[in-house]
């Protein structure tokens, strides 16, 4: 048990007995009345968003997790398949409820796969990534003033705007959390 005081992002909380990971924390002391804390929580079973307001003097059931390093093999449609580097072990991770992740695994990458009650509930990407650009569109040469923007596809086939001067072969870094395009990577 923890303090809601202490919650912060990317904690793995037991609400209802369901496991939740903390993907917003805003901590709120108004002038009159106690301080709470406004948290979004992302189910890890049917990846539903819940949002709740606890009072920072209450207490909250914080979840006993496991992480193993997983190498990214296959989808296979209805699982991500990942293989455990320490024993060779193979973890069906369930795709529904953790598409936006999805979007990110390339096949031999390793990451972090969070383990509660011998199933697996999320995996930890890294904050940014690099990846190489597929397919792009010729930017027609113009209007740059206003920041103009395109759209490219990389190499696991997701889909971001970048700027124009992206082409086809670029490396490009991608921030995990919102999908956005930060910067070519040389």
């Amino acid at each position: 048990m923890i303090k809601a005081g202490s919650i912060s992002k990317g904690m793995f909380l037991l609400f209802k007995n369901e496991p939740y990971i903390v993907s917003e924390r805003e901590f709120v002391n108004p002038g009159k009345g106690s301080a709470f804390v406004r948290v979004k929580l992302k189910n890890l079973k049917t990846g539903l968003v819940n949002r709740q307001v606890i009072k920072s003097q209450e207490s909250v059931e914080d979840v006993d997790v496991e992480t193993k390093e997983a190498q990214f093999l296959y989808s296979d449609g209805t699982d991500l398949i990942f293989m455990e580097t320490e024993n060779y072990e193979q973890i069906h991770f369930p795709i529904k409820g953790n598409e936006d992740k999805q979007a990110f695994l390339r096949e031999g990458d390793t990451f972090q796969v969070v383990i509660w009650e011998n199933s697996p509930i999320d995996i930890k990407l890294p904050y940014k990534m690099a990846f190489t650009v597929t397919e792009s569109e010729n930017a027609a040469r113009g209007d740059t003033v206003t920041g103009a923007t395109k759209i490219v596809t990389i190499e696991t086939g997701y889909k971001v705007k970048v700027p124009l001067f992206i082409k086809a072969g670029d490396k490009i870094l991608i921030n995990t959390e919102t999908g956005d395009y930060v910067e070519r990577v040389n």
